[in-house]
């Protein structure tokens, strides 16, 4: 069998969360919901940050950025998982399962990134106040952004070119809802070596650094703020924090938490299923996280309502 001969696969099956045909409607159900949730819920967001110059900010410029790629990260795996389960059908194919793990890898990854580049902006707003709005001037606002978006891209696509040299066999089964790299990496005919090399590489790079980056932007917050003599300005600076700390600590909770089921279990329905959290509840709640925890989001939310609702 050559590597790189494609022709052996046109298609593969994806499992889904459960094969009980019984569940099958109350899970289109629940995901269609929080699917619609979701996509309504960092829409507004968006439209809310754009629609008030209050909110014109590098934080919430960010956010804005980090709401269009929760809606972006649902969106490659829910509707595809919804088709399936509205016409009774597994299959997915061999182009449109690599096109899904590119842009999962791009908006899981850019996720990662941007909620560092949030932790950053808060680290310069709490322990240099005087000279914010210089450094984070929006010429750096964006180059961030910007180079977020070049890096994953490119690695992303790396990962693709690597994918595209291995071999599959007819009737490959992903026990999966979508199509993830470590699961199709698992049914490859051909040696993956060269990609598992590259997997632990980009997720140490493009994982585990932006987290110790997080890490030390909050230890040189909390001891800055520290060291402010009155308790009520402690309370201001920790609760503009309070949002992205939750953000942050349910998107590698939940990423952790699929990590070790994986590892732990075999079972791969419990995989599934845990892997709903950080593909669908995390990019549902966040707008929640970010509205209900923020003064600003919601005084100008409301005004945005009060616009669009109709005159009496």
């Amino acid at each position: 069998m050559e590597a790189g001969n494609h022709t052996e696969v046109s298609e593969f099956l994806l499992l889904g969360i459960s094969e009980d045909p019984e569940l099958q409607p109350l899970i289109f159900g629940v995901l269609l919901s929080m699917y619609l949730v979701t996509v309504l819920g960092n829409l507004l967001i968006i439209l809310t940050i754009i629609s008030d110059s209050h909110l014109h900010t590098p934080m919430y410029f960010f956010l804005s950025n980090l709401s269009f790629v929760d809606i972006c990260f649902t969106s490659t795996t829910v509707p595809k998982m919804l088709v399936n389960i509205q016409a009774q059908r597994k299959d997915i194919s061999y182009i449109g399962c690599f096109t899904q793990v590119y842009f999962f890898m791009i908006f899981a990854l850019l996720e990662g990134f941007l909620l560092t580049v949030m932790a950053y902006d808060r680290f310069v707003a709490i322990c240099h106040p005087l000279h914010y709005m210089v450094i984070m001037n929006p010429r750096l606002c964006g180059l961030l952004v910007l180079m977020c978006w070049f890096i994953i891209f490119w690695v992303s696509l790396l990962h693709i070119l690597l994918l595209r040299q291995l071999t599959f066999c007819i009737g490959t089964e992903i026990p999966h809802f979508f199509c993830e790299l470590t699961e199709v990496l698992k049914l490859a005919c051909s040696d993956t070596l060269i990609n598992n090399i590259a997997m632990y590489v980009a997720t140490v790079l493009l994982g585990v650094f932006p987290l110790i980056g997080i890490v030390f932007s909050y230890s040189q917050i909390v001891s800055s703020i520290m060291r402010i003599s009155p308790a009520g300005g402690k309370y201001k600076a920790f609760s503009t924090c309070g949002s992205h700390l939750s953000a942050v600590s349910l998107y590698y909770g939940t990423s952790l938490g699929v990590y070790f089921s994986s590892a732990v279990t075999h079972s791969s329905q419990r995989s599934s299923i845990a892997s709903v959290m950080y593909t669908v509840v995390n990019p549902m709640l966040n707008p929640f996280i970010y509205s209900l925890r923020n003064k600003d989001v919601k005084g100008a939310l409301g005004r945005l309502l009060s616009r669009a609702a109709p005159c009496p």
